[in-house]
Protein backbone atom coordinates (compact mmCIF):
# COMPACT_ATOMS: atom_id res chain seq x y z
CA UNK A 1 0.00 0.00 0.00
CA UNK A 2 1.43 3.46 -0.97
CA UNK A 3 1.93 6.02 1.79
CA UNK A 4 0.05 8.87 0.64
CA UNK A 5 1.98 12.16 1.70
CA UNK A 6 1.29 14.16 5.02
CA UNK A 7 -0.13 17.68 4.04
CA UNK A 8 -0.56 19.95 7.15
CA UNK A 9 -1.93 23.84 5.71
CA UNK A 10 -1.20 24.66 9.58
CA UNK A 11 2.30 23.74 9.78
CA UNK A 12 2.95 25.03 5.81
CA UNK A 13 1.40 28.23 7.18
CA UNK A 14 4.00 28.30 10.23
CA UNK A 15 7.15 27.26 8.49
CA UNK A 16 6.47 30.00 6.02
CA UNK A 17 5.80 32.59 9.00
CA UNK A 18 9.59 31.61 10.61
CA UNK A 19 10.97 32.03 7.21
CA UNK A 20 9.40 35.73 6.83
CA UNK A 21 10.76 36.52 10.43
CA UNK A 22 13.95 34.44 9.77
CA UNK A 23 14.73 36.77 6.83
CA UNK A 24 13.09 40.43 8.74
CA UNK A 25 15.81 39.65 11.12
CA UNK A 26 18.78 38.82 8.82
CA UNK A 27 17.66 42.04 6.95
CA UNK A 28 17.88 43.94 10.08
CA UNK A 29 20.95 42.63 11.31
CA UNK A 30 23.03 43.29 7.76
CA UNK A 31 21.63 46.48 7.85
CA UNK A 32 23.26 47.47 11.37
CA UNK A 33 26.10 45.29 11.50
CA UNK A 34 26.91 44.91 8.20
CA UNK A 35 27.04 41.12 6.48
CA UNK A 36 30.40 39.65 7.68
CA UNK A 37 29.67 41.04 11.18
CA UNK A 38 26.27 39.07 11.35
CA UNK A 39 26.53 35.49 12.12
CA UNK A 40 23.63 32.70 12.17
CA UNK A 41 23.49 32.88 16.03
CA UNK A 42 22.58 36.19 16.50
CA UNK A 43 20.36 36.08 13.37
CA UNK A 44 18.55 32.79 15.18
CA UNK A 45 18.35 35.24 18.43
CA UNK A 46 16.51 38.36 16.91
CA UNK A 47 14.37 36.06 14.89
CA UNK A 48 13.38 34.35 18.89
CA UNK A 49 13.94 30.45 17.27
CA UNK A 50 16.44 28.06 17.44
CA UNK A 51 19.77 28.10 15.69
CA UNK A 52 18.77 24.67 13.97
CA UNK A 53 15.84 26.12 12.50
CA UNK A 54 17.92 28.69 10.28
CA UNK A 55 20.44 26.06 9.28
CA UNK A 56 18.20 23.53 8.53
CA UNK A 57 16.26 26.67 6.45
CA UNK A 58 18.80 28.37 4.95
CA UNK A 59 22.66 25.87 5.25
CA UNK A 60 24.44 28.94 5.41
CA UNK A 61 24.93 32.62 5.85
CA UNK A 62 24.91 33.42 2.55
CA UNK A 63 21.93 31.05 1.79
CA UNK A 64 20.11 33.62 4.35
CA UNK A 65 21.20 36.50 2.16
CA UNK A 66 20.29 34.71 -1.30
CA UNK A 67 16.79 33.98 0.27
CA UNK A 68 16.79 37.39 1.48
CA UNK A 69 17.44 38.93 -2.22
CA UNK A 70 15.08 36.71 -3.99
CA UNK A 71 12.09 37.50 -1.19
CA UNK A 72 12.88 41.32 -1.67
CA UNK A 73 13.29 41.41 -5.97
CA UNK A 74 10.33 39.03 -6.58
CA UNK A 75 8.22 39.00 -3.30
CA UNK A 76 6.84 36.30 -1.08
CA UNK A 77 5.63 34.08 -4.09
CA UNK A 78 8.74 34.36 -5.71
CA UNK A 79 7.69 34.60 -9.12
CA UNK A 80 10.40 35.77 -11.58
CA UNK A 81 11.19 38.72 -12.52
CA UNK A 82 10.34 37.84 -16.46
CA UNK A 83 7.05 37.17 -14.96
CA UNK A 84 6.03 40.04 -12.68
CA UNK A 85 3.51 42.54 -14.31
CA UNK A 86 6.01 45.54 -14.28
CA UNK A 87 8.34 44.07 -16.23
CA UNK A 88 5.42 42.38 -18.35
CA UNK A 89 3.91 45.73 -18.93
CA UNK A 90 8.20 47.15 -20.50
CA UNK A 91 7.99 43.74 -22.56
CA UNK A 92 4.99 43.81 -24.32
CA UNK A 93 4.75 47.48 -24.90
CA UNK A 94 3.90 48.31 -28.83
CA UNK A 95 5.82 51.27 -28.22
CA UNK A 96 10.08 51.00 -28.39
CA UNK A 97 10.42 54.74 -26.84
CA UNK A 98 7.76 53.75 -24.02
CA UNK A 99 9.39 50.69 -23.52
CA UNK A 100 12.77 52.17 -22.54
CA UNK A 101 11.29 54.54 -20.39
CA UNK A 102 9.11 51.85 -18.66
CA UNK A 103 12.59 50.11 -18.31
CA UNK A 104 13.42 53.35 -16.55
CA UNK A 105 11.02 53.34 -14.05
CA UNK A 106 11.76 49.27 -13.41
CA UNK A 107 15.14 50.38 -12.53
CA UNK A 108 14.35 52.59 -10.54
CA UNK A 109 11.83 51.39 -8.35
CA UNK A 110 14.01 47.96 -8.14
CA UNK A 111 16.77 50.09 -6.95
CA UNK A 112 14.62 51.85 -4.19
CA UNK A 113 13.08 48.01 -3.44
CA UNK A 114 16.64 46.49 -2.88
CA UNK A 115 18.15 49.27 -0.97
CA UNK A 116 19.95 48.39 1.60
CA UNK A 117 19.85 44.04 0.53
CA UNK A 118 21.44 45.56 -2.92
CA UNK A 119 24.34 46.98 -0.63
CA UNK A 120 24.62 44.16 1.29
CA UNK A 121 25.05 41.64 -1.44
CA UNK A 122 27.95 44.56 -3.14
CA UNK A 123 29.89 45.27 -0.24
CA UNK A 124 30.17 41.71 0.53
CA UNK A 125 30.78 39.84 -2.72
CA UNK A 126 34.76 41.06 -2.91
CA UNK A 127 35.38 38.98 0.30
CA UNK A 128 33.04 36.14 0.41
CA UNK A 129 33.34 33.34 -2.55
CA UNK A 130 29.15 32.51 -1.93
CA UNK A 131 28.38 36.46 -1.87
CA UNK A 132 30.55 36.84 -5.30
CA UNK A 133 29.15 34.08 -6.92
CA UNK A 134 25.67 35.30 -5.89
CA UNK A 135 26.76 38.92 -7.07
CA UNK A 136 27.52 37.07 -10.33
CA UNK A 137 23.89 35.41 -11.08
CA UNK A 138 22.67 39.05 -10.40
CA UNK A 139 24.52 40.89 -12.54
CA UNK A 140 23.71 37.73 -14.96
CA UNK A 141 20.37 37.40 -14.61
CA UNK A 142 19.84 41.02 -15.07
CA UNK A 143 21.54 41.21 -18.30
CA UNK A 144 19.29 38.72 -19.47
CA UNK A 145 16.18 40.93 -18.73
CA UNK A 146 17.91 43.89 -20.41
CA UNK A 147 18.33 42.00 -23.46
CA UNK A 148 14.42 40.79 -23.03
CA UNK A 149 13.55 44.36 -23.74
CA UNK A 150 16.17 44.91 -26.20
CA UNK A 151 15.30 41.95 -28.27
CA UNK A 152 11.56 43.64 -28.29
CA UNK A 153 12.96 47.12 -29.45
CA UNK A 154 15.30 45.39 -32.08
CA UNK A 155 12.34 43.03 -33.22
CA UNK A 156 10.41 46.28 -34.35
CA UNK A 157 13.26 48.08 -36.07
CA UNK A 158 13.74 50.10 -33.72
CA UNK A 159 17.21 49.65 -32.77
CA UNK A 160 19.55 52.91 -34.33
CA UNK A 161 21.49 51.73 -37.45
CA UNK A 162 24.53 49.81 -37.11
CA UNK A 163 24.05 48.84 -33.27
CA UNK A 164 23.15 45.10 -32.41
CA UNK A 165 21.58 43.22 -30.28
CA UNK A 166 24.53 42.39 -28.26
CA UNK A 167 26.17 46.07 -28.13
CA UNK A 168 22.61 47.44 -26.97
CA UNK A 169 22.10 44.92 -24.58
CA UNK A 170 25.15 45.94 -23.07
CA UNK A 171 24.88 49.82 -23.21
CA UNK A 172 21.00 49.10 -21.45
CA UNK A 173 22.72 46.78 -18.73
CA UNK A 174 25.49 49.55 -17.86
CA UNK A 175 23.09 52.25 -17.88
CA UNK A 176 20.82 50.88 -15.54
CA UNK A 177 23.43 48.61 -13.52
CA UNK A 178 23.34 48.79 -9.23
CA UNK A 179 26.84 50.70 -9.68
CA UNK A 180 25.96 53.61 -11.38
CA UNK A 181 22.55 53.92 -8.98
CA UNK A 182 25.70 54.21 -6.48
CA UNK A 183 27.52 56.34 -8.04
CA UNK A 184 24.65 58.93 -8.80
CA UNK A 185 22.45 58.50 -6.04
CA UNK A 186 24.47 57.25 -3.08
CA UNK A 187 27.29 59.06 -3.89
CA UNK A 188 26.56 62.69 -6.05
CA UNK A 189 23.02 63.29 -4.93
CA UNK A 190 20.64 63.10 -7.18
CA UNK A 191 17.26 62.00 -6.62
CA UNK A 192 15.43 58.59 -7.71
CA UNK A 193 13.22 60.49 -9.95
CA UNK A 194 16.02 62.03 -11.79
CA UNK A 195 18.16 59.29 -12.09
CA UNK A 196 15.10 57.71 -13.80
CA UNK A 197 14.55 60.61 -16.14
CA UNK A 198 18.48 60.55 -16.88
CA UNK A 199 18.72 56.98 -17.66
CA UNK A 200 15.44 56.85 -20.33
CA UNK A 201 16.72 59.65 -22.11
CA UNK A 202 19.85 58.33 -22.35
CA UNK A 203 18.63 55.02 -23.29
CA UNK A 204 16.71 56.49 -25.90
CA UNK A 205 19.19 58.62 -27.79
CA UNK A 206 21.61 56.07 -27.56
CA UNK A 207 19.64 53.06 -28.39
CA UNK A 208 16.64 54.24 -30.30
CA UNK A 209 17.43 54.99 -34.71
Amino acid sequence: MTRRPYHSPRREAQAAATRREILDAAAKLFAEQGYPATTMGAIAKEAGVALKTVYVGFETKGGVLRALWNRTLRGDEEVPVADQPWFREALDDPDPERQLRLNARNSRLGKERLGVVGQVVRAAAPTDPEIAALWERIQDNYRENQRAIVESVAAKGALRAGLDVERATDALWALNNPDVWHLLVGLRGWTAVEYERWCADTAVSQLLG
